[in-house]
């Protein structure tokens, strides 16, 4: 029984048009619901709240939203729009919100946001999206082993919370490799670091600008006084969005962080190209008049001292290693060596 429950289960949520569909038992489980069932149902028991989590993409989604839930244009329009800046408001008494989370999808960079549009009242929440979204199966994960969320009220903070976590999973990574780039030694490759910083920073900007819309849409829930949400939900409600507020500074700590790094590699980076060149112009200081005097003796004239002399080549060297010694000694009373 239990292996064609489960075989229920998977069938069901390969459908293209429910990605996967829960009804609420009002004790932290829920059962599975197909597409078909979903569509004309109705509440069983009292408490049971329909979740369904749809592709907004699919045209019977699209029509079953216009006309199953016979839903006021606006509201239908909202839905299935491409508009992914987070906003939220109340229509008849039931929420209506564009909400992003971070991507986690393999090959995706976490700034590239994607967005989740929500329809939820007391017997029916409905999320949709278009890419895949971890925030809404974890949930379910938690529905289906029983200690999940009791009401619509309780489904959609629990939506919420999981959307502001990820963010700090996001940030996190980040600042763990920006503590990675505060312990570059000099011999590594700086170059690399600097393309890593600059794709922090890019992420940094690129969170600050999509979660910031996303404040206010949370501010706008949390002063809606819907009647299917209690007093904990909107204290919820209320802390995700304090634990968003600090996300956004820690946004703006990191990016503070890895432009301060970005200074450091330079500074370091230039350092060493200074010191480099300061030996370059050391060595060069040294040989520029061991190269003049023996450019000078190469010259092909009459008249040139030693040219009969058998001891002139080893006479030369001599004197130019005495003339080395004697700018080395130079050099070091100078302080420049």
């Amino acid at each position: 029984m239990t292996e064609q429950n489960d075989l229920l289960a998977q069938t069901i949520e390969e459908d293209k048009n429910l990605l996967f569909g829960r009804v609420l038992d009002g004790q932290g489980g829920a059962r599975t619901i197909d597409w078909e069932s979903a569509k004309t149902w109705t509440p069983e028991k009292p408490g049971e709240v329909l979740w369904l989590h749809l592709d907004r993409t699919q045209p019977d989604v699209m029509e079953w939203l216009r006309t199953g839930l016979d839903l006021p244009d606006a509201t239908y329009d909202f839905l299935i729009s491409n508009d992914t800046r987070p906003r939220a408001f109340s229509e008849d008494g039931s929420l209506v919100a564009t909400l992003r989370g971070v991507n986690f999808n393999p090959g995706a960079k976490p700034e590239d946001m994607i967005a989740m549009h929500i329809y939820a009242n007391e017997q029916r929440v409905l999320t949709l999206r278009r890419r895949r979204l971890q925030s809404p199966r974890d949930v379910m994960a938690a529905l289906d082993e029983g200690h999940g969320p009791k009401t619509a009220g309780s489904l959609v903070t629990e939506v919420v919370e999981q959307l502001v976590v990820k963010v700090s999973s996001a940030i996190l990574n980040m600042n763990e490799r920006l503590d990675h780039l505060e312990n570059l030694d000099v011999e590594d490759d700086f170059d690399q670091a600097l393309d890593d910083i600059a794709a922090i920073r890019r992420n940094c900007l690129a969170l600050k600008r999509h979660m910031s819309p996303q404040h206010e849409a949370l501010s706008s829930i949390g002063r809606e006084m819907f009647s299917w949400m209690n007093e904990a939900d909107r204290r919820d409600i209320r802390e995700g969005i304090a634990r968003l507020q600090r996300y956004l500074e820690d946004l703006d700590v990191s990016k503070e962080s890895a432009l301060l790094i970005q200074d450091d590699l330079n500074s370091r980076a230039a350092s060493q190209s200074n010191k480099t060149m300061y030996l370059l112009s050391i060595v060069a200081a040294i040989f520029l008049p061991l190269g003049f005097i023996t450019g000078l003796l190469g010259i092909n004239v009459g008249g040139m001292p030693g040219v009969d002399s058998a001891h002139a080549f080893w006479i030369t060297v001599v004197l130019l290693v005495g003339l080395m010694g004697v700018q080395l000694y130079i050099f070091r009373k100078l302080k420049w060596l």
